[in-house]
């Protein structure tokens, strides 16, 4: 019983993880939403990939 513990916590810590990353793109997009109204193009929360022209720029993570 004591081994199945240390599991639900990392079950518990990965999911409450992943609802701090949805908390964070929700609140991005509604930044986005509000910082663009009224606009005619969708908001894109999410970085595009980095292209060929990209190289010369140096980016964090």
């Amino acid at each position: 019983m004591s081994s199945s513990k240390p599991r639900d916590a990392g079950k518990a810590h990965d999911k409450s993880a992943a609802e701090a990353e949805k908390r964070r793109l929700d609140a991005a997009l509604d930044e986005g939403l509000e910082e663009t109204f009224p606009g005619s193009d969708p908001v894109n929360v999410t970085q595009p990939a980095h292209s060929r022209g990209d190289q010369h720029i140096k980016r964090r993570g």
